[in-house]
């Protein structure tokens, strides 16, 4: 399996907290998987072209104020998709972590896709939407919805994990809560390693060092918009505990950190680390 990591939207310019890595716009990292028998699966969706031909609209003017984005259609997935000459149809399935603004935005470029989603997180949106967080135009095309309740089971490292209906055991869901109410991570088996997509589990890489170290600006964007602190705080530390014991065989990245998306330099992802 082929996995290719994207920046589907790139929002302000933000600075590390050590020496090192230069500024960088954050970013709304996605996963583009190409599989032998389930076409393509995409692992959100970041912006979409709806978003960047009406801002105001789609997104909303007070998220556009806060996020800059960037709202170029070059960096929109169904572009990049594109480049690599496939067409939207070929992406039969979407995963979301969540459906924030910046998460879902791409949906209505896929219409044909399966979008698998926790059951919490699709009732949430529909019924919150519109507002900061939840845009109704992102799922107007009514979606084909897929949707799980993380009900104890099976576990994965600890955590429980879910079975995507129609997809290979090596792509599963791992609920990871408090930042919305139906956050999930997303693990990727590839050759000897997993790969496990926080989402906005936690937003910056030394928050799940030792010790752990915030980001001042992306924090403040993360704790504003928790649903659930204690959770969201768990869930970090349980992270951090899966990076500890398990870093050998697990590698763990958030949705809008930069300097973890520069890991993967070349865009694709065939089983070993560049």
């Amino acid at each position: 399996m082929k996995i290719h990591h994207l920046n589907c939207g790139s929002v302000r310019t933000i600075e590390a907290t050590y020496d090192g890595p230069q500024p960088a716009p954050a970013v709304n990292h996605c996963l583009l998987m190409e599989t032998d028998a389930d076409g393509l699966v995409l692992v959100e969706t970041g912006l979409g072209l709806g978003d960047i031909r009406d801002p105001a609209g789609t997104l909303g003017t007070d998220w556009v104020d806060m996020a800059q984005p960037a709202l170029d259609e070059e960096e929109t997935a169904i572009r990049q998709i594109a480049r690599l000459g496939y067409a939207p149809s070929d992406v039969r399935h979407i995963i979301v972590t969540h459906l924030d603004v910046d998460h879902s935005g791409g949906l209505p470029d896929f219409p044909d896709a399966h979008v698998h989603v926790l059951a919490s997180e699709l009732e949430a949106a529909l019924s919150e939407a519109p507002n900061f967080r939840y845009r109704n135009a992102h799922w107007a095309h009514e979606p084909h919805w897929i949707t799980y309740d993380p009900e104890p089971g099976e576990q994965w490292f600890g955590f429980t994990a879910l079975q995507p209906k129609g997809l290979p055991p090596e792509i599963r869901l791992v609920p990871l809560g408090g930042h919305t109410a139906g956050h999930t991570g997303v693990a990727v088996q590839n050759g000897d390693r997993w790969l496990l997509h926080c989402g906005d589990a936690y937003y910056y890489h030394r928050e799940i060092g030792h010790p752990v170290e915030t980001h001042p600006l992306l924090d403040i964007v993360q704790t504003q918009s928790q649903v659930h602190r204690d959770l969201r705080l768990g869930t970090r530390a349980r992270l951090r505990e899966l990076v500890r014991d398990h870093g050998d065989q697990v590698e763990v990245f958030s949705a809008h950190d930069p300097w973890e998306l520069a890991r993967y330099r070349d865009g694709t992802d065939t089983g070993s680390r560049p």
